[in-house]
């Protein structure tokens, strides 16, 4: 078989899906390295599978395996690898899916009990980092609110390392639309703020029923007008020197101790 070029029409197309513009044109994104594409087979989000001949010796079960699913499997050159991959390092696997982002309201319509709600959330890696650790927490959605960054970025991709595909994501721009959708569903909303009237600690009531947590955008954390909405607005307490957390730290607290009430049994 031979290898496809950097050239090669299918391996430009895909190329371009490092671009935001052309993921939102094409609804189709890159999912890159074994974690990634394992995630995506199992959840038959892939379109195509790229690889190198590396990949192919290293990875040869999960690529035989997508080729007897049904799924166009295809060998490029280590050249088109290096293209098609963000890494310094490329792995030599990457695989063009189907965007994952569901509705807001299909999320609330699962009633879930659990929450993560980035508000104006920028960097990729710490919004990557916040799907897995929703994921790791069984957390029932992840809603990207107001200004957030594109799930689908190759870095957010990689950090989330496969939990992307298995945790509901939702994206609404309008912050005041998402807020009053989550009181409408019955959620209590929690914001994370450095003074607030409830310690974490002592927040075990709050958290037993449904909760959507509120993160801050990490330059300047949550707008005042926004954690003023929130039904409490909670501080996670700091026993030494440092001053704050920053947002996936803080993110993973909260997230846990919700984890933690909800699936203790009640006395």
């Amino acid at each position: 078989m031979d290898a496809l070029s950097e050239r090669n029409p299918r391996v430009v197309s895909a190329v371009k899906l490092h671009r935001t513009a052309q993921r939102r044109k094409t609804g189709f994104f890159l999912a890159e390295g074994a974690n990634s594409v394992e995630s995506a087979l199992d959840t038959g989000r892939v379109e195509e599978l790229f690889y190198s001949a590396k990949a192919a010796g290293r990875e040869h079960e999960l690529v035989a395996g997508a080729a007897a699913a049904g799924v166009r499997t295809t060998l490029v050159s280590d050249r088109a690898a290096e293209m098609l991959g963000e890494t310094v390092t490329p792995p030599g696997l990457v695989a063009v899916c189907r965007q994952v982002d569901v509705p807001l309201r299909e999320v609330l319509d699962a009633a879930p009990r659990l929450l993560a709600v980035p508000v104006e959330i920028a960097d990729p890696g710490n919004a990557g980092t916040l799907i897995r650790v929703a994921d790791a927490v069984g957390a029932n959605g992840v809603v990207l609110s107001g200004d957030s960054v594109d799930p689908h970025n190759g870095k957010c991709v990689r950090a989330c390392a496969g939990s992307l595909f298995h945790v509901p994501v939702a994206r609404e721009r309008d912050t005041d639309a998402t807020l009053t959708a989550l009181e409408a569903a019955g959620i209590t909303i929690l914001a994370t703020t450095a003074k607030g009237e409830v310690d974490l600690d002592e927040a075990d009531d709050l958290l037993s029923g449904p909760v959507a947590w509120l993160f801050g955008n990490e330059a300047h954390g949550l707008d005042r007008t926004v954690a003023d909405r929130a039904t409490h607005r909670v501080r996670i307490p700091i026993h030494g020197r440092a001053e704050s957390l920053n947002l996936a730290a803080a993110a993973a607290i909260c997230l846990y101790a919700s984890a933690r009430v909800q699936h203790t049994p009640r006395r």
